[in-house]
């Protein structure tokens, strides 16, 4: 069994470490440190990341880690080691805040540099203490901005070992998803490392259902690899998306949602209103595509071109 050194710090087979990563001071002097909780059993297998909080405000993955922890299943491998890691960005967890204090976002931020931003500063942190541990990892995150996702995995399409995640983690809804520059999976891919995503939620609300299928979804992928005896068997069936498209307001006003995430649309299908205040003028959304809706926008007030609903096609 390889050895798994982070931070100088040597975890050895059998055992279990809470470690924790300075990252800097507040400017009232208290040093803040981002938490790493690491579990190895005695036999061979993979290293699996379990990361949340890359953005602070989105609170079902860091609670989905939390839980994970609290039931003891890390406690329980049969083979292979877990790094978990709840709040990369504890800056924006803090300040119920998206990025760092800086204004800058970790997970565009990356590789990073040891004497760059703030943001740089943690994700060069993960590109050299963590990211040369682990065969694969899962980032937890939610939608953005007021907006809802369903469960679902994101992979990339050339990725197999991404793809076999994915269906090892059984989320309702799984797609294809580019990496973005300067993202924690394109460093990841870079060093020929697979990190997929889970979204589900909304920013700063914790969504009980959200929650359960993380946890769920996490106990089948270390089933699937030989690292956990038993998961929970897959209760719903599971959507492959190769596109995916928002479709955006096309005036401003009040908006309503008649069909929300997780929902089957047809062509043609309304699924939402848009009406001015002042009872001007009400405008259908309609879908132009047959499939499902994997994220639709929450907030009421919309302006000509804002996301409404993204949709999966299969």
């Amino acid at each position: 069994m390889r050895k798994l050194i982070i931070d100088g710090i040597s975890i050895e087979i059998g055992e279990q470490r809470s470690l924790e990563l300075s990252v800097a001071r507040l400017p009232s002097g208290t040093n803040i440190h981002m938490p790493v909780h690491v579990f190895r059993s005695k036999e061979d297998g993979p290293t699996i990341l379990l990361s949340g909080g890359m953005h602070g405000d989105e609170v079902n993955g860091i609670e989905i880690i939390r839980k994970f922890l609290k039931e003891g299943i890390a406690e329980r491998l049969t083979s292979g080691s877990i790094i978990a890691m709840p709040i990369i960005n504890v800056y924006g967890f803090i300040n119920f805040s998206r990025d760092v204090p800086d204004g800058k976002d970790v997970n565009r931020s990356f590789p990073g540099r040891e004497d760059g931003s703030l943001a740089s500063m943690v994700a060069h942190m993960l590109t050299k203490k963590i990211l040369p541990e682990i065969d694969f990892g899962i980032d937890f995150h939610t939608g953005g901005a007021s907006r809802t996702n369903y469960p679902q995995i994101r992979f990339e399409q050339k990725d197999q070992l991404g793809a076999e995640i994915a269906r090892a983690f059984a989320a309702p809804f799984s797609l294809y998803s580019s990496v973005i520059s300067g993202s924690f999976r394109e460093t990841a891919r870079n060093m020929e490392k697979t990190v997929v995503v889970f979204e589900g939620g909304e920013t700063l609300r914790l969504d009980p259902k959200t929650v359960s299928e993380g946890i769920d979804g996490i106990k089948r992928v270390l089933h699937h690899f030989g690292m956990l005896s038993k998961s929970p068997k897959q209760i719903h069936q599971q959507h492959f998306f190769k596109q995916s498209h928002w479709l955006r307001a096309k005036v401003s006003g009040l908006f309503r949602y008649k069909r929300e995430s997780g929902k089957k649309v047809k062509e043609g299908q309304t699924i939402g209103y848009i009406s001015s205040p002042t009872n001007e003028y009400s405008v259908k959304v309609k879908s132009p595509y047959n499939g499902y809706i994997i994220g639709h926008n929450n907030f009421p007030l919309i302006h000509k071109g804002d996301a409404l609903f993204h949709v999966g096609i299969e």
